[in-house]
C-alpha cells in the first residue's frame, strides 16, 4: 500500500495520524528512484485566520513595518518510492484531501521538489 511506503518528513499535528505517518521508514536500496513532494495547506481566503491576524498585529510592535496581512498554513514534505509520475501525484492528492487538509476550510497544493 502506498501509505506504508511513504515517509513524512514533517510530523502531522493531528494525534490520530501521527503514528500512522511516522512509525515506519521504508528500506530504500541503492540506486532506487526517490521523489520528494510538497503539500502546502492553507485556509481558504474566506475563512478567518486568527493566528495570522495575531502575527500581523505583533510585527509592528517588534519593529517589522510594511506587512499588511499574514496567513498561516502548514507544509508537508513526502518522500515517494519511485518517480513522481501522474499516478503517484494523484495518490498524494488523495492523501492530502483525506488526511492532511480539511477540504471544507482549507485548500492544498501538491508540487514536486
Amino acid at each position: 500500500m502506498f501509505i506504508d511506503r511513504l515517509r513524512v518528513l514533517v510530523i502531522c499535528l493531528r494525534p490520530w495520524c501521527r503514528t500512522l505517518l511516522t512509525t515506519r521508514k521504508p528500506q530504500i536500496s541503492k540506486g532506487a528512484v526517490v521523489a520528494r513532494v510538497v503539500v502546502d495547506v492553507m485556509l481558504k481566503p474566506e475563512i478567518l485566520d486568527p493566528q495570522g491576524q495575531a502575527i500581523a498585529r505583533k510585527l509592528p510592535q517588534m519593529g517589522f513595518e510594511g506587512i499588511g496581512a499574514v496567513r498561516q498554513g502548514k507544509r508537508f514534505e513526502l518522500e515517494l518510492d519511485g518517480p513522481a509520475d501522474e499516478e503517484a501525484l494523484d495518490r498524494v492528492r488523495k492523501i492530502a484531501e483525506t488526511l492532511l487538509a480539511n477540504p471544507v476550510i482549507e485548500n492544498f497544493e501538491v508540487r514536486v521538489l
